[in-house]
């Protein structure tokens, strides 16, 4: 763990074992990013790669990357400036989890809470081997598409409250071009994959097409 400027703490990195196929895939995911490919044909999935493996790199990939934007905000998010998790005043998350006493049902919760929530319940689910097996000999679940549709729904709520409520922010210490490029990433990728429903993308339909014309 690490922390942002006024002592909040925050994940580091999950990574890739070295040698093992996620972590060649990252690097050929990473080095096709580094040579300037366009992010559309950079999602695409290499011709004899296993799919599943191509979406459990980049779910780990995603989550890292959205865990470290929100810790460049996460100063300016907390339970009095944000006390829902929101995105405007038109849309509000509230947090549930089957195996939590406290969230069986959905709860409203503040925008740091939710998040955290967040964080931990993904760092469960890829560090589950029997969802995320960490060999190619193991057979992927029949539940891990829909254990990753279900990720990459909830990780798209964190561009939501960073863009309506913190993006300022980001543009003070100059970190938007990164935040806006991470984003087109993620957003051909879950297009490319049908991992997320149309009516979840609505509260970014906007930024979207402005950042994405051809979305």
């Amino acid at each position: 763990m690490f922390k942002g400027l006024n002592g909040k703490t925050f994940r580091p990195h999950k990574k890739f074992a070295e040698g093992s196929l996620r972590y060649e895939l990252h690097k050929k995911a990473s080095a096709s990013l580094n040579s300037g490919l366009d992010l559309k044909k950079a999602v695409l999935l290499p011709p004899g790669e296993d799919p599943n493996e191509w979406l459990a790199m980049h779910t780990v990939d995603f989550f890292n990357r959205i865990n470290l934007i929100y810790g460049t905000v996460c100063d300016f998010c907390d339970r009095k400036s944000c006390p829902k998790m929101t995105g405007g005043p038109q849309y509000e998350y509230h947090w549930a989890d089957p195996q939590s006493e406290e969230f069986k049902k959905p709860t409203s919760v503040a925008a740091p809470d939710y998040i955290n929530l967040l964080m931990e319940w993904v760092e469960r689910q890829i560090n589950d081997e029997e969802l995320f097996p960490p060999s190619p000999d193991i057979a992927f679940p029949k539940g891990f598409p829909g254990a990753v549709k279900q990720i990459f729904r909830r990780l798209f709520r964190v561009f939501v409250h960073v863009y309506y409520h913190h993006f300022d922010k980001l543009i003070q210490i100059g970190a938007e071009a990164h935040v806006n490029s991470c984003y087109k990433h993620f957003f051909y990728f879950i297009k490319e994959f049908k991992l997320v429903e149309p009516k979840e993308l609505e509260p970014l339909k906007d930024l979207t097409k402005q950042l994405i014309p051809d979305a």
